[in-house]
């Protein structure tokens, strides 16, 4: 029992029992094309399985896609005219795994109401794992394009593309944090659908379709960058400062300074601000020689701030506003900006992120165990523990 550590107070465990899920989905093709498509699935699936099961089943096909795509792309040059591709089979497999994690994330939760087996646990497992998801649909898609090229997409735009990720999953929450209602992002739904089509065209077409120029001269990357930042900016700002606005209008806010209500943004800018430094300022260049660990490094670190975020909007506490994990890396970003670390800051960097998975693993798993325990459930299972 001493690897185990109770992350959660009593209070947030009193406030859990109290919890009631609410969320808001307006996207028309979420609400007419895909959740009829998911209730049909749900009524496919034997009663048995646990919603918990269908949840982590589709955390690890899209860690399945990351892992194959970094064995036959590693440092996403793959993709360039003179390097050698990746399979097509590579794609097709990808598009199916990619889909079916997106199905069966729409079903859990139908899955959960269904046998009547919902619980906080269910919620915070579901979107936990989804904001560790983040880095890795970016980093995949990224093995379409390359970084190499003047038809590439260059490393520093990636990262900041990341970050436009990880802001969006951030202001749901956020807004979740301070109204009581999550309301799900219509971008989502469409990405996904997107990400599955372009892994299978890759594989019939090859990733020379996405290196041609349409008329006046735009790259299929010039379209998706301005797709992923014009979602943001149209699009997910204006319905996070709308939805916060009708609650304060409504008086249902939960936080009525703008300081309580703004503290969960607090690590996020801290952990763009502080990662964005390092990368520009380091001396070996580690952001760009060591790309796939330095973006698994920032959504690892930004998952764990995510978490925690959905633990403390979820139990209606406040919000921790410094993520342990920052100060090492403020101290490490310092040191490397000096060039106090040398030819060492590489290895820095494969410690840190060894750091940060490890303790946001520790993290995940003792929070699941203290509410299985709390809740008396099985975690994968829907049979009590005290069942025979």
């Amino acid at each position: 029992m001493a690897l185990w550590y109770r992350y959660l107070s009593a209070k947030q465990l009193a406030a859990l029992d109290r919890y009631k899920y609410s969320a808001v989905d307006t996207n028309p093709l979420s609400v007419f094309v895909m959740h009829p498509f998911w209730n049909f699935l749900t009524t496919l699936l034997p009663t048995w399985v646990a919603p918990n099961l269908l949840t982590f089943l589709g955390f690890l096909l899209l860690m399945l896609n990351y892992l194959l795509l970094a064995y036959f792309d590693f440092d996403f040059s793959a993709s360039a005219p003179d390097q050698k591709h990746i399979p097509a089979w590579i794609w097709v497999a990808t598009g199916i795994l990619n889909f079916t994690a997106y199905t069966l994330d729409g079903v859990d939760g139908k899955q959960a109401r269904r046998t009547v087996s919902s619980t906080p646990l269910g919620e915070l497992f579901d979107h936990g794992l989804d904001s560790w998801a983040c880095c890795l649909f970016v980093a995949t898609v990224y093995s379409v394009f390359s970084r190499a090229g003047n038809k590439g997409v260059p490393p520093g735009v990636l990262l900041v593309l990341l970050y436009i990720v990880l802001a969006t999953f951030t202001l749901s929450h956020v807004e979740k944090y301070n109204t009581g209602v999550l309301f799900l992002p219509w971008g989502y739904d469409v990405s996904q659908l997107t990400i599955s089509v372009v892994f299978i065209t890759t594989a019939y077409l090859g990733v020379e379709t996405w290196h041609k120029a349409l008329p006046f001269g735009i790259l299929y990357r010039d379209v998706f960058i301005t797709m992923i930042v014009g979602c943001f900016t149209l699009f997910t700002v204006p319905q996070s400062l709308h939805n916060i606005y009708v609650a304060s209008c409504a008086g249902t806010l939960k936080h009525g300074s703008v300081l309580e209500a703004t503290r969960p943004l607090v690590s996020p800018v801290m952990l763009i601000a502080l990662s964005s430094v390092w990368f520009l300022l380091s001396p070996e260049d580690v952001g760009r020689t060591h790309l796939r660990l330095f973006l698994w490094t920032v959504g690892t670190v930004f998952s764990n701030i995510a978490c925690q975020l959905i633990v403390s909007q979820m139990s209606s506490t406040r919000c921790q506003m410094l993520n342990m994990l920052l100060p090492p890396l403020a101290l490490i970003t310092l040191l490397s900006c000096n060039g106090w670390l040398g030819r060492a800051e590489p290895a820095t960097l494969v410690v840190y992120a060894m750091i940060v998975t490890v303790q946001h693993l520790h993290y995940g798993i003792c929070v699941v165990w203290q509410l299985s325990r709390h809740f008396n459930i099985r975690t994968f299972s829907l049979q009590k523990p005290n069942s025979r």
